[in-house]
């Protein structure tokens, strides 16, 4: 979401919290302090959550609809916005309604797009008017993914993810598909046989279609369903992939009635999602 796109929403606007895929993701390595170090590149979606925020006085963050099983101080909207509260030194509240269409645990980021659509909105909204880089140095603490939120972009990621790249791809159409399984991301970067020694890619050596998800193996060692419904993908679409930790999968369709026609031979949830390119994310519209 572009700042000029940000400056024209008010209290009553629908924000948007899109879902990322990674096109690949490569464990190059680990910090002394046990962070992975990670080479990938982010695509953002059309598809995604939404959030509406309303004001208070007393400072309190209330959450109109608490996530099932996320403790109220756990989830990630309560958190960044507490956390900017803490950093600007603002005495205001929101009551924060989130609508929730990205899975939990489905390696999408969603709960890392709502966390810096609430960095954006109540930067916003607040009229704090932190500069998009300072936000970006405080996404970090709240998870790896949310500095690429607040980017707004396609985007080549380093380091923990915090080091982007911004890249132009061309609008491309992409059918998700959801085994039904939630996968907790802690497990699958904790796990022995993950590979942590890929070699690095310099940025200007990746074109699109390079490159592979080293966290997808253990996924699919540990989740059978995971494993079988690529198989299945792969017999259609080959070079179908996992996003993230997982579980979903996603595979890039010519245009949309071939992703409907791909979505009809699989006995699993779907979505057909848009990635924008060079429109970034401000073309998401919440539906």
């Amino acid at each position: 979401m572009q700042d000029e796109d940000v400056e024209a929403r008010d209290w009553q606007s629908v924000w948007p919290a899109p879902a990322k895929i990674n096109l690949f993701l490569h464990i190059v390595g680990r910090r002394a302090d046990g962070y992975h170090l990670l080479q990938t590149l982010f695509r953002f979606l059309d598809y995604g959550d939404s959030l509406r925020f309303s004001p208070r006085e007393d400072a309190q963050i209330i959450l109109a609809r608490p996530l099932p099983g996320v403790l109220p101080e756990h989830d990630l909207c309560a958190r960044a916005a507490r956390l900017l509260q803490r950093v600007s030194g603002c005495g205001r509240g929101a009551h924060i309604a989130l609508e929730k269409r990205i899975p939990l645990g489905g390696g999408l980021g969603g709960g890392s797009s709502d966390a810096a659509t609430t960095l954006l909105a109540l930067n916003h909204l607040w009229q704090l008017h932190l500069p998009r880089h300072q936000l970006r140095e405080m996404a970090l603490q709240l998870g790896a993914d949310v500095p690429a939120f607040i980017l707004g972009c396609d985007a080549f990621a380093e380091g923990v993810g915090e080091r982007l790249t911004p890249v132009d791809l061309s609008t491309a159409c992409y059918l998700l598909v959801f085994p039904p399984v939630q996968v907790p991301t802690a497990r699958i970067f904790a796990h022995p046989e993950l590979r942590r020694d890929t070699p690095r890619m310099p940025f200007a050596d990746w074109h699109p279609g390079e490159g592979h998800n080293d966290l997808e193996p253990v996924v699919c060692a540990l989740y059978p369903d995971v494993a079988n419904s690529l198989a299945l993908l792969r017999q259609h679409a080959p070079n179908s992939r996992m996003s993230g930790s997982g579980g979903t999968l996603f595979a890039e369709c010519p245009s949309q009635p071939a992703a409907r026609a791909l979505a009809e031979k699989l006995p699993l949830p779907t979505v057909i999602a848009n990635a924008h390119g060079a429109s970034l994310v401000k073309a998401v519209r919440c539906r």
